[in-house]
């Protein structure tokens, strides 16, 4: 009995509603990639392995105090630092940019360290404020969002940089900076458009002419979001059904096991299955929400605030690519796509809020 007790208690620390959330995505996503790679089960098992390995990390994250990561955060920041700035010098290429390092069989992307390091060192930082309204509160916020920013998008990942931008905006806006600098960020966004456009890599501008407008190039650049309408708009609201997705069974759909997963899914499941995807997603959102309103200190406030926020933006962005309201950038969705590395950060994440619940409080 006291062997099954030890054996269960890390599983105490888990709470109920991420939980629930994350399994439905772990059935929606195995269903969705059984179908788009051609019922592969090779497919199949090697995304089950993502989510055990993914899991597993979770749990020792859940079981984790906060005020861990709150110590570790300065030194997981400018660890992130350093390789980003090893991948420009010594990163793997393809397809013409810089953004992953390799030691043997295992090649990663430094910029998935940064998703999680950056709103944790703004976490840390902000928690100890006593005035976080002050100017030099926001100067020393976006000096520690612009190094990795400027970093990623060297690499070239501007899209990856941008949602790193974003979780550091989100975690300053929580941690209560003056609104006014918020306004004069956009004001230098909107002046500054015109001229960083001379500044994009070629295929950048494509992205952002084909958003615009697709029929330009339909057989090139803009054939993915083209093909990706279709299967969505002819999901109608039931759904083609499981197996019967044209789009993706005949291979019109590129990219279906991963940047465009949405789409197969959409196209097999209609608007019904959609519907049910976004509840699942909303329900793991609230419930971060709520675990950083329930925080009783800063740090746990912020940091869960700004991971549930993030992990929002992310689905916005590739449901808004995938539909055609947002520019193409390459962003999986969230627990469905298939792959590694982005499995494990989400999972590290939500594995995070999880601590913040599961210990509310850590010595401020």
């Amino acid at each position: 009995m006291k062997l099954q007790q030890r054996l269960l208690r890390p599983l105490q620390k888990l709470d109920p509603a991420l939980l629930t959330g994350i399994v439905l995505l772990m059935f929606i996503s195995l269903a969705v990639l059984y179908s788009g790679s051609q019922e592969s089960l090779k497919v199949v098992f090697a995304q089950l392995f993502h989510f055990a390995v993914g899991f597993a990390v979770l749990i020792g994250v859940a079981n984790t105090p906060p005020e861990r990561f709150r110590a570790w955060a300065p030194a997981l920041y400018v660890i992130g630092v350093i390789l980003l700035a090893l991948t420009l010098v010594a990163g793997k290429t393809s397809l013409g940019a810089r953004r992953w390092l390799g030691a043997g069989p295992i090649t990663f992307q430094p910029s998935e360290l940064m998703k999680l390091a950056l709103p944790l060192l703004m976490a840390y930082y902000y928690s100890q404020q006593e005035n976080v309204r002050r100017w030099r509160a926001a100067i020393t916020g976006f000096i520690l969002i612009a190094i990795p920013f400027l970093l990623i998008a060297k690499e070239p990942d501007l899209g990856t940089a941008a949602q790193i931008g974003a979780a550091g905006i989100f975690m300053m806006w929580l941690a209560g900076v003056r609104r006014r600098w918020f306004i004069g960020l956009l004001i230098i966004v909107a002046v500054s458009g015109p001229i960083m456009w001379h500044f994009l890599h070629g295929y950048q501008k494509e992205r952002i002419l084909t958003f615009l407008d697709p029929q330009r190039d339909p057989l090139g650049a803009g054939y993915h979001i083209i093909q990706s309408m279709i299967a969505i708009g002819s999901g109608g609201f039931w759904g083609k059904g499981w197996f019967n997705g044209t789009q993706v069974n005949l291979d019109f759909l590129p990219e279906a096991q991963t940047d465009f997963v949405f789409a197969g899914f959409a196209e097999e499941f209609g608007l019904f299955g959609v519907l049910i995807l976004i509840a699942t997603y909303l329900l793991i959102v609230l419930r971060g929400l709520v675990i950083a309103f329930e925080s009783r200190d800063a740090f746990g406030r912020l940091i869960a605030g700004t991971l549930s926020l993030t992990f929002f933006l992310y689905i916005f962005i590739n449901m808004g690519m995938t539909t055609g309201i947002l520019p193409v950038v390459g962003v999986p969705l969230p627990l469905i796509s298939y792959g590694g590395t982005a499995m494990l950060t989400f999972m590290i994440g939500l594995g995070i809020l999880m601590s913040v619940h599961a210990h509310p409080r850590t010595h401020e």
